[in-house]
């Protein structure tokens, strides 16, 4: 599952992969395809990285043990990265979002991106150049 509208809204500085702590009915919910990155955004706090806005949709056959949509979940990085993301993240416009989620050899994984907000202009800019990339490789073939 990956967040496109993230490339759209922010320009991407540095990116880094992270696993995530997930309960049982989680897993099995993000396994079926049900993740939501949209919203998403990542805070360091008390030297831990934490995952909010992420909607993971309920596991239909899960009845009661089943697991909040919207809870708060821990990032699992190194102390090293942590305090690099913590540096960057407190310059001015700076913020952690999640730009993709994944399985890889069985463990849930996160991949983060430091961000900047794009402004209007560059939104424009952005499209234009894409639109000028497009008409030229439609003359060329």
């Amino acid at each position: 599952m990956t967040n496109r509208k993230a490339r759209h809204h922010f320009e991407i500085l540095q990116r880094c992969e992270a696993g995530i702590a997930l309960r049982g009915t989680e897993v099995k919910s993000a396994r079926a395809g049900h993740v939501s990155l949209d919203e998403g955004f990542a805070r360091c706090r008390d030297g831990e990285v934490w995952l909010y806005g992420v909607h993971i949709k309920p596991y239909a056959q899960a009845a009661i043990h089943n697991h909040e949509p919207l809870r708060p979940r821990k990032l699992l990085l190194h102390r090293r990265q942590i305090r690099l993301l913590e540096d960057h993240a407190d310059q001015q416009g700076c913020t952690l979002i999640p730009l993709a989620f994944y399985f890889k050899r069985g463990y849930a994984k996160v991949e983060l991106g430091l961000a900047r907000g794009k402004r209007d202009f560059d939104k424009r800019e952005a499209i234009k150049k894409r639109e000028q990339q497009r008409e030229m490789a439609r003359i060329k073939r």
